[in-house]
Order: C-alpha cells, then structure tokens, then sequence
C-alpha cells in the first residue's frame, strides 16, 4: 500500500460508503440539519485543503509528508492551523460519513484522526523540528496543531 493520506481518506471513505449501502441496520441521523452540516463539512475541509496546497507551492516546499520540507510555511492558512491539510481530510471524511447517513462509520473519524497523527503528524513535526528548530518550536508555541 502506498502510505500516503490521500489512501488512507479513500480507504476510510469505501469503509464507511459500504457501512451505509450494506451494514446500515435501519440506523438513520438524516435530516436537514445533518444533510447541512455534511455540506458545510465537506466544502470546508476542501477549501483547507487548496488553501494549504497553494501557500504550499506559493512557497516552493513539497505536500508529500514523507519528503523533507524545503521551507517552514507559516503563512496563509497555516497561521491557523499547523495541519490544515489533514484538517480538510478530517473534516471531508465527517462530511461524507453524514452525507451517507453511515452512522455505524462515525467511529472511522477518531480512528482516521489517529492514523494521521501516528503516521504522518508526528514525523513531520520531528523533521520539521530538526531542520527548523527555534523557528518551528515558535510556531508551536503561536499555532496549534489542529485549530
């Protein structure tokens, strides 16, 4: 499998699209309210997403979050969020799950959240850490991690 987070979304996302096809067992959360709040959800984490891609190559660094960052992006979006890439994964994924009313899926969210966390937040902040230091432990201190 390629670890990439865009796998991990669409894996979880075929999870919880199946849950909601095959597994539903009459569950059901839909309604105007949640069918609003899948949209808001959905165009939000997609909006973050661009967001962070294009200050991203505005500054010339790499979005694969096993690759080195050429440059500590600090700007534009990422001046509310040191993730705001995954927080558009996180938030799509919620948006979807409700979209599908694939209530037995809601579970897949903090489940997704710590996959991302273990196997990319972490060692990208490491070697952010390393190759960026009293410059990346201010930023810490100034953005948080998620919001």
């Amino acid at each position: 499998m390629i670890d990439i987070p865009p796998v991990w979304l669409v894996s979880m996302c075929v999870l919880a699209w199946l849950q909601s096809q095959h597994l539903s067992f009459g569950l059901s959360i839909e309604s105007w309210f949640t069918v609003l709040l899948s949209g808001l959800l959905i165009g939000a984490g997609l909006i973050l997403m661009l967001l962070a891609v294009t200050e991203m190559r505005k500054q010339r660094t790499t979005v694969i979050p096993h690759l080195e960052a050429q440059k500590l992006v600090t700007t534009g979006i990422f001046k509310r969020s040191r993730n705001p890439i995954y927080l558009g994964d996180v938030l799509l994924l919620s948006g979807l799950i409700l979209r599908w009313d694939a209530v037995l899926a809601l579970p897949i969210i903090p489940v997704f959240l710590s996959i991302l966390e273990r196997r990319f937040i972490i060692p990208e902040e490491n070697r952010l850490r390393s190759a960026f230091m009293a410059d990346f432990f201010k930023y810490c201190q100034s953005v948080r991690r998620w919001v």
